[in-house]
């Protein structure tokens, strides 16, 4: 059978297995029955007996050697044989029709009735083309049948009939054991449920009076080794009617038409792991059966059944009834779990609803209108919650201080995934959880810019009830010259206290959760796009409708946002002063959005007064700086001023950080003015310097922001050689096309052009 990479290599044959190898038992070819019955293994297409138990003999009267190679008439009889090979001939799955009793003659000349169980096994899929077989196992079928109308139908049927009426889960539990335990006579029965790691809890029992509770005992997953959950999962009953029986082997041991051993998954009588025998005998177990409870094809828990005043073995009626029962519980648990899981989704789903309503008003930043209700917390049934948008943090309920939220926030923001989620902080993030004390779980959804909705839990102090110390569940055991590992022989209920951990995280929760982010994401698009809209509005307004007519001159200009969609802080003006000057502006304030737009309108209004009433380029950048240092602590901006005097073309400029001036002369040559004389206003306060030159007939002047001629990865003069190559041809350029020239179109940055072009 081909085995993929992720299960582990399997013992050899006769290797000895102890619990540092159990998990790597072959369990499924064990090469043994239980000797409660006789195996036999029929070539299909013509009846020849290929294998048979070796305890055919003292059940047939012939050996298991003698009977190989002779056809199956000769083990059974020709009646009884030719039932068997017709009810598999006609019968599409044999599980559902199982047992076929047969009366046999023995050779003592006594009638024996059995139960003859028929399955096909599993045949390797790798290897060659083989022949169907068909495995046979006789069960003795002594004494009056149970399957009565009376003492089985209908304690069936009432045991339906509770299932059905059960409202709880732990009423299902208790239903079941109860009625399982009255059908098959165990001593004890128990409803053992898996968590996610497959560690187990006895949630119900059945018992006799005498013996103690194990109600409440958790057992490691260890316990019961994943191969044997593998066999769990597709044959639902396992017997084992005397722990102390002696395994018979199946003659010969490998199959004869595979060369491999035969695959007992869907026997009856497989033989068990010595291991487990061991295990159940250290318990006190002398009968054990278990009844395996599933959901979605997965192993949920087993209805395990112990015998403890000796060996015990129901008839195979007796335990298919109790293999219905385990069904139409796994169905019914599944329907329960589903209701009560249903109703907590549609709760969530009310929750959703009013925090969807909640984002949507505009009228207040969104972390309060998230937060000043109760519905954030009960969406996910958390403590406490904390919430990064639009640059503010609000926490509610059991949260940590600031430095436990930013630690928080750091962390789920680290992880560059959408959704975050731990149950056991301290143990994911021991750095983390000791600034953010008494928190356990954390829940986290990552919104755009680095915005974020954290949960948190706190620690839930538990107490597990093991059956025995888990931790210390081998025991040395000396065989002649060696030393083996065996299971723990201690079932005294011990108690571990687990701390740390919150409770978990459902996977409904953190599906609302994400269900949540997607509404967050779409509110903040909205409620970006009108800041936008209004920083747009915002900068239009402050931005010159119509550029003055100034005889001898040609004026025009150009603002483009930002390619991230981003209203940015370029500006400019252009006025004349009462001196007939005309004053040429571009400047351009660091940053983005609403408060950029914002600052650049103060600066352009405070310029602009300022020119009028100096009428000095060096005075009304000063005044400016002063303004700026007082009421606009912490702005920073450049800037660039040119006073034109339009009969002579002379011009007094001042730059504070601001990338030069360019001067285009009528045949298109360009000169670059003198550089900076001041840094940015905002970072140094230092008066500017002006500086002179001088626009020729037919020339022009740029003025001009960095967004217009820088890109990144590249150097600042690659970008203004790209600008003064836009006039080539001259000074007539169209504006667009100069700035389609100059730009990156992939520029995360925003783009002004101001040109004043000299008549010829």
């Amino acid at each position: 059978m081909t085995r993929t990479v992720d299960e582990p290599e399997l013992l050899a044959p006769g290797e000895a297995v102890d619990l540092d190898n159990c998990a790597r038992e072959p369990i499924h070819v064990p090469g043994m029955i239980q000797p409660r019955g006789v195996l036999l293994v029929v070539r299909e297409a013509d009846g020849v007996l290929l294998q048979a138990s070796a305890n055919v003999e003292r059940h047939l009267g012939t050996s298991a050697e003698a009977l190989v190679g002779r056809p199956l008439a000769d083990a059974l009889g020709a009646g009884p044989a030719r039932r068997v090979l017709d009810h598999a001939t006609n019968v599409g799955d044999l599980a559902t029709r199982n047992p076929v009793t047969l009366e046999l003659d023995r050779w003592d000349g006594a009638s024996l009735a059995v139960d003859a169980v028929l399955h096909r096994p599993p045949l390797p899929p790798d290897g060659p083309e083989t022949e169907p077989v068909l495995v046979v196992e006789l069960e003795t079928a002594a004494g009056a049948r149970p399957l009565t109308f009376p003492n089985t139908y209908l304690s069936v049927r009432h045991a339906l009939r509770d299932l059905e009426r059960a409202a709880t889960l732990d009423e299902l539990y208790d239903d079941a054991a109860r009625h399982v335990r009255a059908l098959t006579g165990f001593d004890r029965v128990m409803i053992y449920r898996f968590d996610d790691a497959y560690n187990g809890e006895v949630v119900a029992e059945a018992r006799r009076a005498d013996l103690n509770a194990f109600l409440g005992l958790h057992y490691p997953a260890s316990d019961i080794p994943p191969q044997a959950r593998a066999l769990y999962e597709k044959n639902w009953i396992r017997l084992i009617a005397d722990v102390d029986y002696a395994p018979q082997p199946i003659v010969p041991t490998l199959l004869p038409t595979t060369g491999a051993p035969l695959d007992l998954t869907y026997s009856t009588l497989r033989s068990v792991s010595p291991i487990h025998l061991e295990y159940l005998r250290n318990m006190g177990v002398r009968a054990s059966m278990s009844i395996s409870l599933l959901r979605e094809g997965r192993l949920w828990g087993l209805i395990a059944c112990h015998h403890y005043a000796g060996p015990h073995e129901p008839p195979y009626e007796v335990r298919t009834a109790a293999e219905f029962l385990g069904s139409a519980l796994s169905v019914r648990l599944v329907a329960q779990a589903e209701d009560e899981r249903e109703a907590e989704v549609r709760r969530a789903e009310g929750v959703l609803a009013h925090l969807a309503a909640d984002s949507r008003d505009e009228s207040v930043p969104i972390g309060t209108a998230l937060t000043r209700s109760g519905w954030l917390r009960r969406l996910v049934r958390a403590d406490g919650a904390v919430v990064v948008a639009e640059g503010g943090l609000i926490k509610v309920g059991n949260a940590p201080d600031e430095d436990g939220c930013r630690a928080l926030v750091a962390w789920v923001l680290g992880h560059g995934e959408d959704l975050v989620a731990t149950e056991a902080l301290g143990r994911d993030a021991p750095e983390v959880a000791a600034l953010a004390r008494d928190v356990a779980g954390v829940l986290g959804i990552v919104l755009p810019e680095g915005q974020v909705v954290v949960w948190v839990r706190d620690e839930v102090l538990r107490h597990v009830d093991w059956g025995g110390d888990p931790y210390n569940k081998a025991i040395a055991q000396r065989e002649g010259e060696t030393v083996r590992l065996s299971p723990r022989k201690s079932f005294e209920r011990w108690r571990e206290v687990v701390r740390g951990h919150s409770a978990p995280w459902t996977s409904d929760q953190t599906d609302v959760a994400t269900s949540l982010r997607g509404h967050l994401v779409e509110a903040l698009y909205l409620r970006g796009r009108k800041a936008v809209r209004a920083t747009e509005e915002l900068q239009r307004s402050l931005l010159p409708a119509l550029l003055p007519d100034v005889p001898g001159w040609g004026l025009q200009s150009r603002y483009e946002s930002a390619g991230t969609g981003l209203v940015g802080g370029d500006w400019y003006d252009a006025l004349v002063l009462p001196s007939g000057r005309l004053a040429l502006v571009v400047g351009d304030v660091t940053g983005h959005g609403l408060q950029a737009a914002a600052t650049m309108g103060q600066l352009g209004t405070t310029l602009r007064a300022a020119l009028v009433s100096t009428g000095s380029a060096v005075e009304a950048v000063a005044r400016l700086g002063e303004v700026a240092r007082w009421t606009l602590p912490g702005e920073v901006a450049t800037l660039a001023v040119a006073l034109l005097d339009p009969e002579s073309g002379v011009v007094e400029h001042v730059s504070v950080g601001h990338p030069p001036l360019l001067v285009v002369g009528p045949d298109g040559t360009t000169t670059w003015a003198e550089r900076a004389s001041a840094p940015p206003l905002g970072i140094v306060d230092r008066a500017p310097t002006a500086h002179v030159l001088q626009v020729p007939r037919g020339g022009a002047l740029v003025l001009y922001s960095d967004g217009l001629v820088e890109r990144r990865g590249e150097s600042i003069r690659d970008g203004l050689g790209r600008l003064a190559g836009a006039f080539t041809a001259g000074p007539d350029v169209d504006v667009d096309d100069i700035v389609t020239a100059a730009r990156d179109p992939r520029s995360a940055d925003d783009a002004t052009l101001l040109l004043a072009r000299r008549d010829a």
